[in-house]
C-alpha cells in the first residue's frame, strides 16, 4: 500500500512538472495562479486520465493500428490535455500561436513527465536509503 502511495505521488509530481516546464516554455501555454487550487486539480485529473488513457489507448492501438504503438504517450498526453484545457476553472489555457502550442505541449509534457517518473523514484528511494543507514 505504501509502494502504491509513493507512486501515485511521484506520478502526480510528475504531472505537476510537466505542466509547469509546459507552461514556462510555451509562450501560448498559461497556468493561472489566481486559484492554485485549480492548478493542483488539474494535475489530479490529468494524471488519473494519463494513467487510465496509456493503457487502454496501448491495447486498442495493438489490436488496430500497432504502428501508433510508438506514440500512445503522446496521444493519451494530448487527450488529457485536451481534457484539463477545456474543463472550467483548471487554470490551464492554451491560445496563441495555437497550432504550434497544441503540437508542442503534449510533446514537452510527455517527455518531462516521462523523464520526471524516471528521476524523481531515483530521489526518493536514495533519500530512504541514506535514512535507514544513518
Amino acid at each position: 500500500m505504501i509502494m502504491f502511495l509513493i507512486r501515485a505521488f511521484i506520478f502526480l509530481l510528475s504531472a505537476a512538472v510537466g505542466l509547469l516546464v509546459a507552461d514556462w516554455v510555451l509562450p501560448g501555454f498559461s497556468i493561472d495562479w489566481t486559484h492554485w487550487w485549480g492548478f493542483l486539480l488539474a494535475c489530479v485529473i490529468f494524471a488519473v486520465l494519463q494513467s487510465i488513457l496509456t493503457p487502454w489507448i496501448a491495447s486498442v492501438a495493438r489490436r488496430n493500428a500497432p504502428a501508433l504503438l510508438g506514440g500512445v504517450g503522446i496521444i493519451s498526453t494530448l487527450i488529457a490535455l485536451v481534457v484539463v484545457a477545456v474543463l472550467p476553472d483548471m487554470g490551464i489555457t492554451i491560445g496563441e500561436p495555437v497550432l504550434l502550442t497544441w503540437l508542442l505541449a503534449p510533446v514537452i509534457v510527455w517527455l518531462v513527465t516521462a523523464l520526471a517518473t524516471l528521476f524523481l523514484p531515483m530521489i526518493f528511494i536514495k533519500k530512504k536509503v541514506d535514512e535507514r543507514r544513518a
